[in-house]
């Protein structure tokens, strides 16, 4: 049997074209490439007729704005062959204050002037257009409310808007739209079992017994909203750090670096955690993971983060069989470098409450759309222990025991004392000071 263009629930949301239409699928599930292809028909209706129909696709990323237009919109104009040499694609970069590189967004060029833009969304990329509007992957977007406060106004003079994305807590916009009763909003819902009922090849149990997430499951693929009441690190906190420049290496710029290190050998994972400090600001140069690894390759991969970056201090977790590495790692690199941290119940809430305050003060930027990542920071909760004391807890899963967070904490703590410098002498001793002005490099 030819596998059909769409699937039902696909063609449902196409051929729907309501003014406010907010989509709220399950992963995986096509929206984006049915959205595109709304888009495309869209402009090749608006050329036959003489008019002009321009789109802004708004993406919460980089990357997810190059997909967008190479793997949906201009794959579905290759469809359209008959018109396809007649677009010019004009790409272009603009500045972005927040991370400090040039940025790229994307453009193509219709006979009749008519423009598809896609961009990565903040809100002032999101202004200075007059179009209808696709906010690709919403619930993810960083400040949601202040890209929609600032890009509505570009659908104001009749334009039509796209929503969509799977669910991502409740602290955003797209929650706010998805939940409103207003009627305006024409809304269709995509869980995993329509989407497979209306033709998707999957299987629903295979996925979820793979995932072994019910959380995961249940907001992912089910669309259900998750309660955060319990969660120290909000979804919509999370969104608000993420920048699809951190994690990337190669945008290190050669500046002081914080590093955490969360120690795990079996079950759970050893972490590096590099923060460059840009400004005020601690950017995430690389997350190194590494699970059952011997206790050299660990020591082998902290001694190579000492060789790349300029490392002024390191906190390693000293937990039970945290002595020896952090031991170690003094010898190597030194103890006014590194520092060992026992997991104490003070201790904790001090790391915990170091790392929150950097995010709800948004002084740090951490790598864009990293599921792994976004799950470990999320799963740590705060609870009242049996004698009314606070403790945090997190769910042990494949994945660790929340081990990036805490490898995150680790390195804000790091940030969070008076810097030191190293200078090396003619003789290759070290001397070890106060000033970071007069900072050269380990």
């Amino acid at each position: 049997m030819t596998k059909p263009l769409l699937y039902a629930y696909q063609r449902d949301w196409f051929l729907d074209r309501s003014r406010f239409k907010l989509g709220r699928f399950a992963r995986q599930t096509g929206k984006t490439f049915t959205t595109t292809l709304e888009i495309v028909d869209d402009v090749f209706e608006a050329e036959a007729a003489g008019r002009r129909s321009p789109w802004v696709i708004l993406s919460r990323g980089e990357r997810q704005a190059v997909e967008a237009m190479e793997e949906g919109v201009e794959r579905h104009i290759k469809a359209y062959s008959f018109a396809a040499k007649s677009i010019a694609r004009e790409d272009f970069d603009f500045y972005d204050e927040d991370s400090g590189v040039k940025r790229r967004g994307l453009q193509l060029i219709f006979p009749g002037k008519t423009k598809i833009t896609a961009l990565p969304a903040n809100a002032d990329t999101a202004r200075g257009f007059s179009a209808n509007m696709f906010f690709d992957e919403f619930a993810f977007h960083a400040d949601s409310r202040k890209i929609w406060a600032a890009a509505f106004p570009i659908i104001s003079a009749g334009w039509k808007v796209r929503v969509t994305s799977t669910p991502n807590g409740k602290g955003n916009k797209f929650y706010d739209l998805a939940t409103t009763a207003d009627p305006i909003w024409v809304k269709h819902v995509v869980d995993i079992h329509r989407a497979i009922a209306e033709g998707l090849p999957r299987d629903a149990e295979e996925l979820r017994r793979g995932l072994d997430d019910d959380d995961i499951w249940s907001q992912e693929y089910l669309l259900h909203w998750l309660d955060e009441a319990s969660a120290w690190l909000s979804f919509d906190l999370i969104n608000s750090c993420e920048h699809d420049h951190a994690g990337a290496p190669e945008h290190y710029t050669g500046g002081p670096c914080y590093v955490g290190v969360d120690i795990g050998r079996r079950n759970d994972l050893f972490v590096i955690w590099v923060d460059e400090l840009v400004g005020d600001v601690a950017w995430t140069r690389e997350i190194i993971t590494m699970k059952r690894a011997s206790f050299a390759a660990q020591d082998a991969a902290l001694d190579d983060v000492f060789n790349r970056y300029r490392v002024l201090r390191c906190c390693m977790d000293q937990t039970g069989m945290g002595e020896k590495p952090v031991e170690d790692a003094q010898a190597r690199h030194g103890s006014m470098r590194v520092e060992g941290v026992l997991f104490t119940g003070p201790n904790k809430m001090h790391l915990a409450t170091l790392g929150k305050q950097a995010f709800e003060d948004r002084k740090c930027r951490i790598p864009l759309g990293d599921k792994a990542l976004r799950t470990d920071l999320h799963k740590l909760r705060k609870e009242s222990s049996a004698t009314g004391a606070p403790r945090f807890v997190a769910d042990s899963d494949s994945e660790g025991h929340a081990d990036r967070a805490w490898a995150c904490f680790l390195a804000k703590n790091a940030a969070d004392r008076p810097p030191v410098r190293m200078e090396h002498q003619s003789t290759g001793a070290k001397r070890i000071s106060n000033d970071l002005a007069d900072f050269v490099g380990g």
